[in-house]
């Protein structure tokens, strides 16, 4: 949860349409600091899971990407497309923020590179069925939607049989704890089972960002209701001599908390297997 500190802040629902406006205003408007923040870190062509540094480079989530169709869910400015472009990867990417999308280009033209890029909702992809074999997201959309069951569906239908899926949101137990690196961040002061979305109104009373909430046993739910098979959960541990803050995230709660929950998830074949 990490949107203006000055805004005010609810805890109340917000629907699908409401929350894909307001994460398209919010990521047109912070997009630039965004990128002047994290981009170093993330990289040009980089694919960083998130904040406690997981390295696809390093860990192979994907597994093979040579020579597969990738999609890229709320890609940001790229840099995980890219990286994966870079590895002979044939890849889509797409978010809701043409600001992000801008930012994409500005790299592709200083790399003299280009990744093909689209705006788009991720409840509604501009794909057709069955024409990618992975998908991923690191932190893109998923966090920020209101059924996250209906877009798992729609990945899942644009996934081929037997194709993976892997993404990273925020770890759910974090919901219960203040959004604070300090210690003020260990104690927990809300109930993990809250599920109200956090969201933040303009001075005109209209939604500029929301986070939606959802527990370990949710996000299990939306996935197999989406007809996905949950194959690995990966909780990164805080690794040593890693002392970068990133809002709520730090070497102190890292230490004590897991940050990010990364989903591994695959499409079962024809033959209603997954195909390892």
């Amino acid at each position: 949860m990490s949107g203006s500190p000055s805004a005010a802040v609810s805890r109340g629902r917000l629907d699908q349409a409401s929350s894909v406006l307001a994460s398209r205003r919010w990521w047109d408007s912070a997009a630039d600091e965004y990128q002047a923040e994290h981009g170093g870190f993330l990289r040009d062509a980089g694919f960083v899971w998130c904040p406690e540094g997981v390295d696809e480079a390093d860990v192979h989530l994907l597994g093979e990407v040579r020579g597969r169709r990738v999609l890229e869910i709320g890609c940001g400015a790229g840099q995980c497309g890219r990286w994966l472009a870079g590895q002979g990867a044939e890849v889509a990417a797409f978010d809701v923020s043409r600001r992000q999308l801008q930012h994409s280009r500005r790299i592709d033209e200083e790399l003299g590179v280009r990744l093909p890029v689209v705006q788009a909702d991720a409840g509604r992809l501009p794909f057709a069925g069955a024409s990618f074999d992975l998908a991923c997201s690191a932190y893109g959309a998923l966090p920020f939607v209101a059924d996250a069951g209906a877009v798992l569906a729609e990945v899942g239908r644009v996934l081929r049989p037997g194709g993976r899926l892997v993404f990273s949101v925020t770890h759910p137990i974090r919901w219960a704890f203040p959004d604070d690196p300090g210690p003020h961040g260990l104690t927990a002061d809300r109930s993990y089972f809250d599920r109200a979305p956090y969201v933040e109104f303009d001075e005109h009373s209209e939604a500029s960002y929301v986070e939606h909430h959802r527990t370990l046993g949710d996000w299990v739910g939306a996935i197999v209701g989406a007809g996905l098979v949950l194959t690995s959960l990966l909780e990164p541990e805080w690794p040593p001599g890693h002392d970068r803050e990133w809002g709520g995230w730090s070497p102190l709660r890292g230490r004590h908390l897991p940050g990010t929950a990364i989903f591994t998830c695959e499409k079962p074949g024809a033959g209603g297997r997954v195909i390892t």
